[in-house]
C-alpha cells in the first residue's frame, strides 16, 4: 500500500469518527451544568466540524474519490450508538467518548507518521488532530475524575442516565434526591431500636406527604416542609444514636441544598459577597463541601460568579484525585 493510500484511508476513518464526534459533542452540550460548560461544549462542536471540513478538503487535495455510502452508515451507527447510551450511567457513556477520542489520537498520530515526508498540508493537519484530541482526552478524564469523587460536575447526566446511574428526582422537587441516601435513611432506621423507627417513621411520614404534593410546593416556591422534615429526621437520629441514619440524611440535606447557611463549610457564606465566596470556594478540597456549596447557592442565590469558582475549584480536586496534573 503506498503512502497516499494509507493516508486517505486515515483521513476517511478521522472524517467518519469525527462526525460521530460532532453529533456527541452536541449531546454533551445539552447537559452541561453551567452557561460556561456550556459555551465550552459548544465552542468544542464548532472546533470539530472546522476539522472535518479540513479532513474532507484533505481528501479532496489528494484526489480521494468522495465516499457518499460510509457516511450514512456512520451517521446511523451514531445514532444507535447515542440512543444506546441514554440508558448507560453517565460514567459509561463518557467512558465511551473517551474511547472515541483516544482511537482519534492513535489514528492522527498515525498519520502524522505517515506523512513525515509529506504532503506538508496533510502533515501539518495531522499535528492539528493530535493535538485537538488530547485536549479533549483531557477534559474527558477530568470530567470522570470529578464523577469518581463524587464533586460537582461539568456535565449533568440525562434523565434515563439519571435512573441507571441510581438517582431519581422526589416528585417534582427543584432539587434532587439519591436513592441511595434515601435507602440507606430506610434500612438504618430499620436496624435502629423501636423508638427511633417510631419517632422517625412520623417524620418520614411527613416527607411523604410534601413529595406527594410536590407539585403545588414548586407552583408556590414553598419548600420548608421538606426542609424541616429532613432536618427533624436527622436530629431524632442523632438524638437516638442512629448515627449512620443521621449521616445518610444529612447527605440528603446537602444533596438538595436544604442545608442552612450555619452548616456550610464556608464562614458567614449569606454574607460573603460573589469575590469573597469565590475566594473561600477555592480554599475547600472535599468534594462534599464543594457539591454542598453548590448546591446550597444553586438553591438560594444562583450567582454565575460563585457557581462557576465551585466548577473550577472541582475541577482541580478531582485532577488531585485522579493524578491528572
Amino acid at each position: 500500500m503506498s503512502t497516499t493510500t494509507a493516508a486517505v484511508a486515515q483521513l476517511r476513518a478521522l472524517e467518519h469518527l469525527t462526525r460521530s464526534e460532532i453529533a456527541l459533542a452536541r449531546t454533551r452540550t445539552a447537559q452541561a451544568r453551567t452557561a460556561t460548560v456550556r459555551a465550552e461544549l459548544e465552542g468544542n462542536a464548532r472546533k470539530a466540524e472546522t476539522r472535518s471540513e479540513a479532513i474532507a478538503q484533505a481528501l479532496r487535495d489528494l484526489d480521494a474519490v468522495p465516499d457518499v455510502v460510509a457516511p450514512v452508515v456512520g451517521w446511523a451507527i451514531t445514532l444507535a450508538k447515542s440512543k444506546a447510551e441514554q440508558a448507560q450511567p453517565i460514567d459509561e457513556a463518557l467512558l465511551g467518548d473517551l474511547a472515541l477520542e483516544h482511537q482519534m489520537a492513535d489514528r492522527a498520530r498515525y498519520l502524522l507518521a505517515l506523512t513525515r515526508s509529506g504532503p506538508t498540508s496533510v502533515h501539518r493537519l495531522a499535528e492539528r488532530l493530535v493535538a485537538a484530541h488530547t485536549e479533549t482526552i483531557e477534559w474527558l478524564e477530568t470530567v470522570l475524575a470529578e464523577e469518581a469523587v463524587g464533586g460537582p460536575t461539568a456535565l449533568k447526566p440525562t434523565p434515563l442516565q439519571t435512573v441507571a446511574a441510581g438517582v431519581t428526582k422526589a416528585a417534582q422537587l427543584p432539587v434532587k434526591l439519591t436513592v441511595d441516601g434515601v435507602n440507606r435513611v430506610a434500612h438504618e432506621v430499620s436496624r435502629a431500636g423501636r423508638g427511633v423507627q417510631q419517632r422517625v417513621g412520623r417524620t418520614g411520614d411527613r416527607l411523604g406527604r410534601v413529595a406527594s404534593e410536590s407539585r403545588d410546593v414548586v407552583a408556590t416556591g414553598v419548600t420548608s416542609g421538606f426542609d424541616a422534615a429532613t432536618r427533624r429526621a436527622e436530629a431524632v437520629s442523632r438524638s437516638e444514636g442512629a448515627t449512620d441514619t443521621a449521616t445518610a440524611t444529612r447527605t440528603v440535606r446537602r444533596e438538595t441544598g436544604s442545608l442552612s447557611s450555619t452548616e456550610l463549610p464556608v464562614r458567614d457564606y449569606d454574607g460573603l459577597s460573589v469575590a469573597d465566596a469565590t475566594t473561600a470556594v477555592r480554599r475547600l478540597t472535599e468534594p462534599s463541601d464543594l457539591r454542598a456549596v453548590e448546591a446550597y447557592e444553586q438553591r438560594h442565590r444562583n450567582r454565575a460568579g460563585v457557581l462557576n469558582a465551585v466548577r473550577e475549584r472541582a475541577e482541580v480536586v478531582a485532577k488531585d484525585a485522579a493524578q491528572l496534573r
